[in-house]
């Protein structure tokens, strides 16, 4: 049992992006770091890794799904780029969805406000403010669009699909900045408002924790330079991060509970086969959610990723895939020692400790809130829906129908959900 010494693991070969010698770094600020860094980050080395449409796709020219996966796989090889976003491959439709919601969801007495973390290429907050401008000139006229994207390229990029439309110009702005840095965004607003995360919660930097058994404590992973090598290996220790504490105390707290002969024999189990655990936590998701409900107490969140990513080579509950790519071919890798700023490595998103994080955000917010501010709270509510599911109920399905009745927006997208919060 490790209680107060190091544990070390691993032995890849140190990347540029590394931890300077004799310096452990915690395994969310490594990742970070390989993602995000202003010169050598993933996001910033390929700003062009998200991929835009020249055109919106007409589903109903495809024969099928063979077919649609052939101009899938050309839109790709055209482009080499990494993905296209699902708001990107089914515009305008999938913007109109979440638009038909947010009015759906939109208390009139208040101006319409909507915040976009991590924009993309800018289509979604595009189609969504179409959409209002069409079909709710009202709403569209005192509306306010602000698109918060830590990516300076990919900043420019949203101002530029947004700004295409000139009446758009005086609703809607780009702040390049880190959403989770609570000075960015200024005065605390009590005023309801949409908090939109599309394919963000997965590239959101995780710590990875580590249990020899079920009967010892839970540690902390840090990386850091082997003595006297250049390989990067990981260093186990007590927990010390107040931003882990707070994760594992949530996730435990958030277990269901089982029958008491259940929960016996499982005790009973673990005495007899000791297992160790490595489990990765969503810790810059809850950071960046501590911030939003500190200075937006009100927000609903509209929240759509991945629950379950395939080919996943990295050890571990809820380990991330990380893959590269390179001359038009994808590479999963094994380890996320291995990235050199030229891989991607994402998340999938449980969705059941999203919503004890968020809820344990909301409280925390309500609490420390000023009456003034909660004026208007209401009671909350909050859904985990398939994505096939929210657009059976909101888009417009006839618009992504293949001729012999394949249709992708509800049928390629199923390891992907929404979480949904709102007043009531």
């Amino acid at each position: 049992m490790l209680t107060n010494r190091w544990s070390c693991r691993g032995g890849h070969a140190a990347s540029q992006i590394s931890p300077s010698e004799g310096s452990p770094v915690l395994v969310r600020d490594f990742i970070r770091d390989a993602l995000y860094h202003p010169n050598h980050g993933y996001f910033s080395v390929n700003s062009g890794a998200v991929g835009i449409l020249p055109e919106p796709m007409v589903f109903s020219s495809f024969r099928g799904r063979r077919h649609y996966m052939q101009r899938l796989s050309e839109l790709y090889r055209q482009n080499d780029i990494s993905w296209f976003t699902p708001v990107e491959l089914f515009k305008p439709w999938y913007g109109f969805a979440l638009a038909r919601y947010i009015l759906k969801s939109h208390n009139s007495k208040f101006p319409l406000q909507i915040f976009e973390i991590g924009g993309g290429t800018g289509i979604c907050a595009k189609n969504i403010l179409d959409y209002m401008k069409n079909e709710a000139p009202l709403v569209y006229d005192n509306m306010h669009y602000v698109s918060v994207e830590i990516s300076e390229a990919l900043a420019k990029i949203q101002l530029k699909t947004v700004h295409a439309e000139e009446s758009h110009k005086s609703r809607y702005c780009v702040e390049c900045r880190d959403a989770c840095r609570q000075s960015g965004w200024g005065e605390i607003d009590g005023r309801p408002c949409f908090m939109i995360l599309l394919e963000v919660l997965d590239n959101q930097p995780h710590d990875l924790i580590y249990q020899e058994n079920s009967g010892c404590p839970w540690l902390e992973t840090c990386i850091m330079k082997a003595p006297e090598s250049a390989a990067l290996i990981e260093c186990h220790k007590p927990v010390e991060d107040p931003l882990i504490q707070r994760c594992i105390n949530i996730m435990e707290s958030g277990k269901w509970s089982l029958p008491s002969w259940l929960s016996s024999m499982k005790d009973l189990f673990h005495k007899i086969v000791p297992i160790s655990r490595r489990a990765w936590i969503p810790t810059a998701s809850l950071q960046l959610l501590e911030g939003l409900y500190s200075m937006r107490p009100n927000l609903a969140l509209i929240v759509s990723d991945f629950s379950v990513l395939p080919d996943v080579q990295v050890q571990g509950e809820r380990a991330p895939l990380v893959a590269s790519k390179k001359d038009g071919v994808t590479v999963d890798l094994s380890s996320y020692l291995d990235v050199k700023g030229d891989a991607d490595i994402f998340f999938p998103t449980d969705f059941q400790l999203l919503r004890q994080l968020d809820r344990h955000c909301y409280l925390s917010a309500q609490a420390r809130a000023v009456p003034h501010i909660t004026a208007h709270k209401a009671p909350r509510q909050s859904f985990i829906v398939p994505v096939s599911k929210f657009m059976r109920q909101y888009a417009d399905i006839s618009k992504t129908e293949t001729k012999d009745g394949f249709n992708p927006l509800l049928d390629d997208y199923s390891n992907m959900q929404f979480f949904l919060t709102r007043s009531i």
